[in-house]
């Protein structure tokens, strides 16, 4: 049997998650934006839908945007953003690539500043602190928890310094809502991914401070407020509404996750690992370097004896380049030895057992 540790990648959905999916599949398969019954039955269903994705998010409905996922959500909040306000782009480095690849996108037209790392995983405040003074801020981009390293990034204070500033502040939350209590509740807007907390992939939203603009980087039509156009699926709208339902005690069971992933950390120290980033961590992410190793490799080798994870961001999968994010923290020789290893609220003792036991016959191999 294996054992899947690239929870951070995405999660296996819900039994109820896929009830709920089945069962709007079956009687809520109309086109919502339809006037008659059937249509009506379909808006219900999204609707309720929104209503748990406000409450995950301490949200009103009305400011819950669904999208396909939280890249699209990411890029929407930062070209309405930029599209608003005069001004840079501010972010680093440590950011999802739906926010780097928009970032060098302006940077092309002198619009960004990359902000500097610090080695524990974090932005650094001060650099942000100069980057306002030097000119002025249309958005600033910011994850709650970092997608590699786990590392909570200080969100509460980059908002004060964006009011500050006026400038728009979005926060990527994909990797925080189910996991670690929100810190971001005052930005402008927040990215919402449900298949990171065990929910449905295809979907996920974008929150906004109430009487937030958005600008439609898609036309065609009226839905989401006319900012995204296309017909929302009721069954995945459905499951993520279930998702958003289980989230809501998601930071309760992941502090408990803590101990678990710690002992295993520990463990995998013991072999020789080396952990990427210090400080405030989500409780289920580890990121450890193997001197030796290339980290696509002790991924390969991991995988032929049964264990699930990742050398980086899923969405970075396949590219020659070692980890942007650990690159920026300390070097490419690091980040190109770099494994994540993320665990959810059903991995089992057992199963992490198995996967000491895998890392300690693979890691032995290169000694």
């Amino acid at each position: 049997m294996r054992v899947y540790l690239d929870w951070n990648a995405t999660s296996q959905p819900l039994p109820e998650v896929i009830d709920a999916m089945m069962a709007a599949a079956r009687s809520a398969w109309a086109n919502p934006s339809s006037v008659h019954g059937d249509g009506r039955a379909a808006r219900a269903v999204v609707e309720a839908a929104r209503a748990e994705v406000g409450a995950l998010a301490s949200a009103n409905p009305r400011d819950v945007v669904f999208t396909a996922g939280a890249t699209e959500s990411n890029n929407l909040a930062l070209v309405s953003a930029m599209h608003a306000r005069q001004g840079r782009l501010i972010t680093s480095r440590l950011e999802h690539p739906s926010i780097t690849r928009v970032a060098e996108r302006y940077e092309a037209e002198g619009r960004t500043r990359w902000l500097r790392v610090l080695g524990c995983g974090t932005v650094d405040l001060e650099d942000l602190e100069r980057a306002l003074a030097e000119a002025p801020a249309a958005a600033i981009a910011m994850q709650a928890v970092n997608h590699e390293t786990g590392m909570i990034q200080p969100v509460a204070e980059v908002v004060a310094l964006a009011k500050l500033a006026d400038a728009w502040v979005h926060v990527d939350a994909a990797q925080a809502f189910g996991k670690v209590d929100d810190i971001a509740g005052d930005a402008h807007s927040r990215s919402i991914a449900p298949h990171k907390f065990r929910g449905p992939k295809g979907i996920g939203a974008l929150v906004l401070r109430p009487f937030t603009k958005l600008t439609a980087v898609l036309v065609g039509g009226a839905q989401e407020r006319g900012v995204r156009p296309g017909t929302v699926d009721a069954a995945l709208a459905a499951g993520f509404g279930a998702a958003a339902r289980h989230a809501l005690t998601g930071p309760a069971r992941f502090r408990a996750v803590a101990a678990r992933r710690d002992r295993f950390e520990a463990a995998l120290v013991a072999l020789g690992a080396a952990v990427n980033g210090a400080g405030a961590r989500a409780p289920h992410v580890s990121s450890l370097a193997w001197q030796g190793w290339r980290g696509p490799e002790l991924v390969a080798a991991l995988d032929l004896e049964g264990v699930s994870c990742s050398s980086g961001s899923a969405c970075s999968a396949g590219t020659a380049e070692p980890s942007p994010v650990i690159s920026a923290m300390s070097n490419a020789v690091v980040a190109g030895s770099s494994v994540r290893v993320s665990m959810g609220d059903a991995t089992t003792d057992d199963e992490l057992a198995r996967a000491e036991r895998a890392f300690a016959s693979v890691v032995s191999r290169v000694k």
